[in-house]
């Protein structure tokens, strides 16, 4: 019910804009600019409206103020003439001794009043000490605020009645409470109470929402009275002062809406030389603005029960009577007390959903993160629960972006509008927030229009602002009708105050547009995930720099084997190459003609393992050589490289097809070796068509200058094209194409050295492009 009260209510008229009026059609007025300026001051000046310093009070008692220690009679009410016969200035030369005869007993307990105490204290009955003697006893209620003693005295209740009162509530209304199963099971219980011992005519209960509208959730009504029930009463029906008089004071009761107020003499309060502050008083008057608005609802007398929770206002229990009705001092003391029970027994409530809400989001995190910690990747273990990371914020769909990724979970919009919203997170006004959340997409990222088709919710989390990394839940649309209780609508009077609305009749508004609301500790939950993820992402990063560490290490110590086993072997290596070939010189005659094909076969192994080793040899170096960066002219290093290779292609049909080749930032040997080898390749594997077909160029990529060789040879399957670049990786038989299987291998190693990237693409029988993208260097400075 709360999610549904916060979605139904929490939408401002200005701020839905898609609402349709279903209220009996009205002659549409187009209101000037003044009268809107009229309107709006005349809000504000009722927003301000001092309404605890009224300077008078209701009727059906008398007030007296004190001074607090010598109890003298400071400020009188105007009606004490009714009550005790006598005029109020009379009063003020009188103190509490020579006013009530049981001055000693009252005193006793004035004394234990809080130096400054808001609630008002029930200090017993009391007569008053005039001539001709009052028979009369008058409940006298006290307490001290504002530098003085403000006593409120009323006729007494029938003690017998206020036993009767007070028991089955304390008794039998307060055991049914603890077993009531919802929230409005508990205010039904509630309204049953408050009518049987106040006797009004209507009483319901509501409660509000974030933006102070309020929703009947019980009632309890005689015949003849119009029913609330379900209906919402607008935020603008009580002003913001006006709720916070509420939330301080529990309790309030006007007992005739037509009543005369009685002034204060003096209007000043002595001791602040302002008038006296009522926050507190019982017979506080009210403001002519909402006696009217009682009037307009066919209300006489009117009760008012606060419900606080956690300090806040959460809801009120109102009692309303076609006639002047009144409430003694006993009753509304048992009806306060009331309040205060239910507003705990709320509070306890909506802990404890809370508590089962948050239970369920801590078992979410605990199933993410531990499918999480058991794969690779984030993305991997959202992946692998998709129903418990969709149904932790209670979505229909959510989306995994990282940097190279889009995931999509259920039902979510399409992946480009997703990646859309994700540089609208980053980018726009949104960037910078670690949960982005809105309950409708349409009003609030209106750069997407075409979102709000898709989904009218979004909650993002950013991982990692850096890279753009998110997680991202999305709820649908979920249109709503709510019915108001009267169109909230307000008019100026003549004199330039706010008039209250007239009509209470049902009025509906449909809300499209707009999901259900994320509930905040789905919200709270959503940046703890972020926060566990991050520890996550760093324990990895963690374990991938201590492999990084160890395999630097393993690699140096490769490398130092690799240089010193294929240093030591070139020499045993070339005298077998030597030998071989001197023994045929010298010998070969008397060799057998198989003996012959031995040697040969002999001195080919031996010249290949010395290739081999040399080219283990230098590619050990490449990672033990410091690099020497100059300008390279690409150009002049192809136009070289071509010249150095024409011996292997002189008698093939080559079609070289070389662009403008830019300068590049690079070290010169190594760039030269690696071009070299792409070129050998390219040669080697185009061999079998006539004529081959080999295409160099370049192109700027952001901050990289991307340098590609293309061939049109034999290709290769893309399946395997991680495997090109390893050591002694081949895809092709050591019979068809010679090579160690290193010169590609070599190539990578030299860029990766330069900070650069290498990939391959390729297609079977079609050829293979062979790209290196080097990063854009400034020029080095000069060395003399």
């Amino acid at each position: 019910m709360h999610n549904l009260l916060s979605y139904a209510l929490a939408k401002r008229r200005d701020s839905a804009p898609n609402w349709h009026d279903h209220a009996p059609a009205e002659e549409a007025h187009v209101a000037s600019s003044e009268a809107s300026i009229s309107l709006d001051t005349a809000s504000e000046n009722c927003a301000k409206e001092p309404i605890h310093i009224p300077g008078s009070i209701q009727p059906q008692g008398f007030m007296l103020v004190f001074d607090v220690t010598s109890l003298q009679v400071l400020q009188a009410s105007e009606n004490v003439r009714e009550w005790l016969g006598v005029a109020p200035d009379t009063l003020l030369s009188h103190d509490l001794h020579s006013l009530v005869l049981e001055a000693s007993a009252v005193s006793e307990r004035l004394q234990a009043l809080p130096d400054d105490g808001s609630q008002p204290f029930h200090v017993g009955d009391v007569h008053m000490r005039l001539e001709p003697p009052n028979e009369r006893s008058l409940a006298m209620v006290a307490h001290r605020y504002d530098q003085v003693l403000i006593a409120e005295f009323e006729a007494t209740d029938n003690t017998r009645s206020a036993y009767d009162t007070l028991y089955p509530l304390m008794h039998t209304f307060i055991g049914q409470l603890q077993e009531a199963e919802s929230i409005e099971a508990l205010l039904q219980l509630a309204v049953q109470e408050v009518k049987r011992v106040t006797g009004f005519g209507r009483i319901k209960a509501y409660r509000f929402d974030a933006d102070d509208n309020g929703l009947v959730l019980a009632e309890i009504a005689d015949p003849g009275y119009p029913s609330y029930l379900g209906l919402c009463f607008p935020a603008s029906d009580i002003p913001p002062q006006a709720r916070a008089l509420y939330c301080a004071n529990r309790i309030r009761v006007i007992e005739d809406a037509d009543y005369q107020p009685s002034p204060l003499h003096p209007p000043l309060n002595p001791r602040t030389g302002k008038p006296l502050d009522m926050t507190f008083a019982a017979l506080r008057s009210v403001s002519p603005v909402h006696l009217q608005y009682m009037r307009n609802m066919q209300t006489q007398a009117s009760l008012s029960i606060s419900l606080v929770v956690r300090g806040r206002l959460w809801g009120m229990i109102s009692g309303h009577h076609a006639s002047a009705h009144g409430v003694g001092v006993h009753t509304r003391t048992a009806c306060e007390l009331l309040g205060r029970v239910l507003s705990l027994q709320i509070e306890a409530k909506e802990a404890q959903a809370q508590t089962q809400h948050l239970l369920s989001l801590r078992q979410h995190i605990v199933q993410l993160l531990s499918s999480m910690a058991d794969r690779d990747s984030i993305s991997e273990g959202l992946l692998a629960l998709p129903e418990a990371f969709v149904g932790f914020a209670q979505a229909e769909g959510a989306a995994i972006i990282s940097a190279a990724r889009c995931d999509l979970v259920g039902r979510t919009p399409p992946q480009a509008l997703v990646n859309a919203l994700v540089h609208w997170l980053s980018q726009g006004s949104a960037a910078g927030n670690t949960v982005f959340h809105t309950d409708n997409v349409s009003r609030d990222i209106d750069v997407l229009p075409e979102l709000g088709q898709y989904a009218a919710g979004v909650l993002a989390v950013a991982i990692s602002q850096l890279h753009s990394h998110y997680l991202i839940w999305f709820k649908p649309e979920q249109t709503r009708t709510v019915t108001w209780a009267g169109k909230p609508e307000k008019s100026v009077s003549a004199s330039g105050a706010l008039n209250p609305r007239h009509s209470f009749e049902r009025w509906q508004q449909t809300y499209r547009g707009y999901s259900t609301p994320w509930d905040p500790l789905e919200l709270t939950s959503a940046a703890e995930l972020r926060t566990a993820v991050l520890g996550i992402v760093l324990r990895k990063a963690e374990e991938v720099a201590q492999l990084a560490g160890e395999l630097k290490k393993s690699n140096k110590e490769l490398e130092a084997f690799s240089y010193s086993v294929s240093h030591d072997l070139r020499a045993p290596l070339r005298h077998i190459a030597g030998y071989a070939e001197l023994l045929g010189d010298f010998e070969g005659n008397k060799l057998s003609e198989r003996g012959l094909r031995f040697l040969e076969h002999i001195g080919e192994s031996a010249r290949f393992a010395g290739t081999l080793v040399d080219n283990l040899l230098n590619f050990s170096q490449m990672g033990r050589a410091a690099l020497r960066f100059s300008e390279v002219n690409l150009q002049a290093m192809i136009e070289a490289i071509q010249v150095e290779m024409q011996p292997d292609y002189a008698e093939r049909n080559i079609d070289w097809r070389i662009q403008p080749m830019p300068v590049v930032i690079a070290d010169a040997a190594f760039i030269h070796l690696a071009l070299r080898n792409l070129l050998s390749n390219a040669l080697k594997y185009s061999r079998p068509r006539d004529p081959a077909i080999i295409e160099v160029g370049t192109y700027s990529q952001g901050d990289e200058q991307v340098l590609y060789v293309r061939d049109n040879g034999v290709g290769f399957d893309m399946e395997y094209a991680n495997k090109l670049f390893g050591v002694f990786q081949r895809l092709h038989r050591m019979e068809e194409f010679e090579g160690t299987g290193i010169g590609l291998a070599s190539v990578r190693r030299i860029i990766e050295r330069h900070d650069g990237r290498v990939w391959a693409e390729g297609k079977l029988d079609e050829g293979a492009i062979f790209y290196i993208a080097l990063p854009n260097r400034p020029i080095p400075p000069l060395t003399t």
